[in-house]
């Protein structure tokens, strides 16, 4: 645990983020229950400890700091309310969970449709006290709440991932998709009706792969 530990902070220092001892422990302990539930259902094929610290812990980070300036500038236009994120096919709730540890003044919904992965979230909820998480056994389509942000992490294509959260995407809201390579087929078949205004390029600690995050917007087309 010793050795996780001192990963994960290096990771952090490398990633330029700050977080509270409490955190970095909750983290940790979110790995090692994924670990734990991975022994009875299959939440990850990643089983290795320090791999599952790299590709699934410091890669849901990563995008830790490009949210926080995103709210940044979104903030005024939602002031008065929670804001709240749904993480959509989040499975073992990544980045949903990770989310939800590093920014607790976030409500954070982890959907998906397999019901042990749902129930998987509820635990992480319980275990380690974050009472902004919560688990939804659901098809995206299904939802009617509202969020300001709607994320994923290969979860689908960006057409189908924008039109199935489409209803749950709160006025002025918008898409983070998480994806390796910059994905220009899928970026060429969006719907109109869907503008992406940023495209940004991500270096994960000890992963030599391409990483990117997809911001996109909802675009109301107005008749002339």
């Amino acid at each position: 645990m010793q050795a996780l530990d001192a990963k994960l902070r290096a990771g952090l220092t490398a990633l330029d983020l700050s977080l509270s001892d409490a955190q970095i422990d909750s983290l940790l302990a979110y790995q090692t229950l994924i670990g734990k539930w991975n022994k009875v259902y299959n939440l990850t094929a990643v089983r290795d400890p320090g791999e599952m610290l790299t590709y699934h812990l410091l890669d849901s980070l990563a995008v830790i700091a490009p949210l926080r300036r995103q709210l940044a500038q979104m903030s005024p236009r939602v002031a008065g309310t929670a804001l709240r994120l749904l993480d959509v096919g989040s499975g073992a709730g990544l980045p949903g969970v990770v989310i939800a540890i590093c920014c607790p003044d976030i409500r954070v919904d982890c959907v998906d449709t397999v019901g042990k992965k749902a129930a998987f979230i509820q635990q992480a909820a319980v275990t380690l006290k974050l009472t902004n998480l919560r688990g939804l056994h659901a098809r995206v389509e299904s939802l009617t709440d509202q969020y300001q942000v709607i994320s994923s992490r290969a979860f689908a294509s960006l057409a189908d991932f924008t039109n199935w959260s489409v209803q749950a995407l709160a006025p002025q809201g918008v898409w983070l998709a998480m994806k390796g390579r910059h994905p220009e087929n899928e970026l060429a078949a969006l719907a109109s009706g869907v503008q992406v205004f940023h495209v940004e390029h991500l270096k994960v600690p000890g992963l030599d792969a391409e990483r990117c995050l997809i911001w996109m917007k909802a675009v109301v087309h107005r008749d002339a």
